[in-house]
């Protein structure tokens, strides 16, 4: 509930209040706890205070079961409890503005980006490259940006690359080592990638940041929820698309430094999978990430099972502070457990560890910064009840919001213009083009130095048959010649016999 400035979260066993000070929500927080504990009903109440104090909201819904925001809640014997219980005045069940996403485009508006707006970093994430691969995807890009190749989508993307690879030889003198070997991997991990369905969200109409930051015709801010159902099969597409998102607010949002109330909240539900596996050089850009964006008014909320699961660096920035239940049957359940007990400032009145394995479905140890923005010493809550339905909503109730947004129509349609693709297609064209031509002008050439080998030839056994006949013919002349002198001889010797 959102009530005097305050965004209440819940309460204590003698009704104390324990909220969230609007001016202190972009100090960043974190919601922990074991599955089934209540993680979701703790987000989906602060989501909805959040927005009744008209501060937009961002999540994913990871299992289908928070679209019911756009519904008002019904009443039901353990919800009248549990608000008698809370002495609640004022409660009252209702929907919120609610505009769903999804970058498949089925549940919701598509999300698309510009792969060169998405960068070489988090595109490297999303197909699983190591160090070194990466940084070919670099050249990749600089060649791009530096040539005017336009990657908009996967498409480009393959034809920047399959060029640069071929050209590896011209570009490695410039832009640095291209290996067919790394060019190989990120072409595979491109396959892989598209069919996770990745294609879907590299495209335009790229997303305007600031429709994630609209309020409705009452003033109330718009809950975003991205539906992620599908997305979250894929674990490290649905990491890095949330953490694209993360540096485009980042990128994109104006300093403002501290205000009266955020700009957006934005919700990182199973925030484990953000940090799985990622390098120290690419953690040390999150978390610088995360210190700052506080002053363009964002904050930022991590949902995970256990803070353990939240790098220290940035474990370090959360100040409002969620602990539900946790279990702890196994030595490192046991650690998870005395991590999350000194990860909140100590209440002399209980035992953090022993208090955090006792609480029940609903029941939390909550943490807030104070107005001197200080951690508050822990207390144990009972988490205040959504007024929103709790649960999934049907296909068409799905629809009729998405129709009924102002911004049907904006996403839907894909839009192709001219771009890498086209251009270097075009340029592959031309090359093998004047290949066909200097293969056919060598080919003629060949053929002309043949016929003219051949001609000579020709001549040379015409010059040869030529002098055949010439010595032939005096050879003749010459017999001809003794013939006819032995005649002339024998006839001389008979008339000299006949006359004599």
């Amino acid at each position: 509930m959102y009530l005097n400035n305050k965004v209440l979260v819940g309460k204590t066993k003698d009704n104390k209040e324990l909220s969230i000070l609007l001016d202190k929500a972009n100090r960043h927080g974190i919601i922990t706890g074991a599955s089934g504990s209540g993680k979701t009903i703790s987000l989906k109440v602060m989501a909805e205070s959040f927005s009744d104090a008209g501060v937009p909201v961002f999540f994913a819904d990871v299992k289908g079961d928070l679209g019911g925001c756009a519904v008002a809640g019904e009443e039901s014997e353990s919800l009248r409890e549990r608000i008698e219980k809370l002495k609640l005045e004022g409660f009252d069940y209702k929907e919120y503005p609610v505009r769903f996403w999804d970058i498949y485009g089925k549940m919701g508006h598509p999300i698309r980006a510009k792969i060169s707006d998405v960068g070489s970093s988090i595109l490297a994430m999303m197909l699983g490259l190591t160090e070194v691969q990466e940084g070919v995807l670099e050249i990749v890009f600089r060649v791009a940006a530096d040539e005017g190749y336009e990657l908009d989508d996967l498409k480009d993307l393959k034809s920047v690359l399959y060029y640069v690879g071929n050209h590896a030889k011209e570009y490695t003198v410039k832009y640095g080592n291209i290996t067919s070997q790394s060019v190989g991997v990120i072409q595979r991990c491109i396959l892989t990638l598209e069919k996770q369905g990745g294609d879907n969200f590299f495209g335009k109409p790229a997303l305007d940041i600031n429709d994630f930051i609209q309020n409705a015709n009452d003033g109330r801010g718009v809950i975003n929820i991205l539906h992620a159902v599908e997305l979250f099969n894929s674990p490290d597409l649905y990491a890095s698309f949330l953490l694209w998102l993360l540096t485009e607010l980042f990128n994109d949002m104006p300093e403002v430094g501290d205000l009266d109330k955020p700009k957006l909240v934005f919700f990182f539900d199973e925030a484990h999978l953000l940090f799985n596996g990622m390098p120290n050089y690419r953690l040390k850009q999150i978390t610088q990430v995360v210190k700052l964006i506080r002053s363009r008014g964002i904050g930022l909320y991590f949902v995970s099972q256990s803070p353990s699961d939240i790098p220290d660096e940035i474990s370090a920035q959360l100040g409002n502070r969620i602990q539900h239940a946790l279990r702890a049957y196994t030595p490192a359940e046991q650690r998870n457990v005395k991590a999350a007990a000194d990860s909140l400032r100590t209440n002399p009145k209980f035992n953090t560890a022993e208090a955090i394995l006792a609480l029940g479905t609903g029941e939390a140890l909550v943490s807030f910064q104070n107005e001197n923005g200080e951690p508050e010493i822990v207390e144990k809550a009972t988490i205040l009840p959504p007024q929103s339905k709790m649960g999934t909503i049907d296909e068409m109730s799905y629809n009729k919001i998405i129709n009924s947004s102002p911004l049907c129509g904006k996403y839907e349609e894909p839009i192709e213009d001219e771009s890498a693709y086209e251009i270097i297609t075009l340029k592959i064209e031309e090359e093998e083009k004047a290949k066909e031509e200097e293969k056919l002008q060598k080919e003629q050439e060949k053929k002309e130095a043949a016929l003219k080998r051949e001609e000579e030839k020709k001549k040379k056994e015409a010059e040869r048959a030529e002098k055949q006949t010439a010595g032939y013919r005096l050879k003749k002349k010459i017999v001809n010649s003794t013939e006819n002198k032995l005649i002339n001889k024998g006839l001389n010797a008979i008339l000299k016999k006949l006359f004599k």
